[in-house]
């Protein structure tokens, strides 16, 4: 399984790099060919390169990815290395080991049948080619699996998730002389100061008007600022980019009303709102039945006790949990660090996830 982390690790794939992905799909499916003895369906999306095995009728998706936040050379800077335990490189924990762990669990059936494998090559930014694939694929699965990292360093499943919602807020000025005539134009930069600070203030609007749900209150934070074109000109456009984070379908709606019913405070600005929803959230009641089994299991198997959490991180879960399919999270490596210097897989955990998730299939396939 090592080696296997390590081939998948040294293949970098950057999501924004799609020859990089293409790379890395076929390495993946080069593994998953030789575990699971069948070669995979290539899906290329707008460029992105998706991978799927289906054998006989699906009961069981199985979904991961191979795509990683890290740009292409970090593998210099952060080297494959394992030691104390620990394995580390760029895109260790989020996921490549959990894709290994996946084939391997699969692999160590008397059988694939009845299940569906989708590993998609866009999930970091969105999974905005390969959404409707993972969607499409959980028609008649009694469960989905996601091989998304631990919760904690803990191994803690993840069984509810914040949906997220994306906007842009365009500010529209007037351009005027900064030195000669300020007072004609209407100041882009003064306009989206006052929308940072009103976009900061929804947040409490937007938990006290929703439903509060599992995850506690929404977030809502003002993120990306750009604005002007020259040091001697007044702006006449800015650019505001908001991270939303929604417990539930309700507090989405909510803050999309409140986002968009943003108004502007100097005299001639206009503001435009672009984006919107972007992953439905995923309640948990989507996760409680799966949950209770993997504990079971886990105890058969003479593993820690279970513990399950919400996250404000999304994932491909929230997409099969809002297609109305069982949905359990957080089944890859257990290790720390995503999406930072510090990312480490716990190698000790590997095996135990595997049988774990092996035995999940066997029961939920039938």
């Amino acid at each position: 399984m090592l080696s296997d982390a390590e081939t998948l690790v040294r293949c970098e794939s950057f999501s924004s790099d799609l020859a990089a992905v293409a790379r890395s799909a076929g390495v993946v499916g080069i593994l998953g060919t030789r575990l699971l003895g069948a070669a995979p369906e290539r899906i290329v999306i707008a460029g992105v390169s998706h991978l799927r095995w289906s054998f006989g009728v699906p009961k069981v998706l199985l979904v991961g990815h191979h795509d990683t936040v890290w740009p292409m050379g970090s593998i210099r800077n952060r080297p494959w290395s394992v030691a104390g335990g620990r394995a580390r490189g760029p895109g260790v924990l989020d996921m490549k080991a959990g894709l290994v762990q996946m084939f391997h669990a699969l692999a160590s059936l008397p059988s694939p049948e009845g299940v569906c494998v989708i590993v998609n090559g866009d999930e970091e930014v969105g999974s905005t080619t390969s959404r409707r694939l993972i969607e499409e694929s959980t028609a008649g699965c009694a469960a989905a699996f996601v091989l998304e990292a631990s919760a904690d360093d803990e191994g803690a499943l993840k069984t509810a998730r914040k949906g997220t919602s994306r906007y842009e807020i365009v500010v529209h000025g007037k351009a005027a002389h900064a030195g000669q005539e300020p007072e004609k134009g209407v100041n882009a930069t003064i306009e989206a100061a006052h929308q940072v600070l009103s976009v900061a203030g929804l947040g409490a609007s937007a938990a006290a008007a929703a439903d509060g749900g599992p995850l506690g209150a929404a977030t809502i934070t003002p993120t990306l600022l750009s604005a002007g074109s020259a040091r001697n000109t007044v702006p006449a456009l800015a650019r505001l980019t908001v991270d939303v984070r929604a417990p539930s379908a309700q507090a989405q709606e909510t803050i999309d009303v409140l986002v968009r019913g943003m108004t502007p405070r100097i005299p001639g600005a206009r503001l435009e709102v672009r984006g919107g929803g972007q992953r439905p959230p995923m309640g948990q009641e989507s996760s409680a039945a799966l949950f209770a089994l993997a504990s079971r299991i886990a105890a058969e198997q003479g593993q820690e006790p279970l513990r399950g959490v919400a996250v404000g991180g999304a994932s491909d879960a929230n997409y099969t949990a809002a297609m109305g399919c069982p949905t359990l999270d957080g089944l890859g490596a257990v290790g720390a660090g995503a999406h930072a210097d510090s990312e480490y897989v716990d190698v000790t955990r590997m095996v135990p996830r595997a049988r774990l998730l092996a035995e999940l299939i066997a029961r939920t396939r039938r």
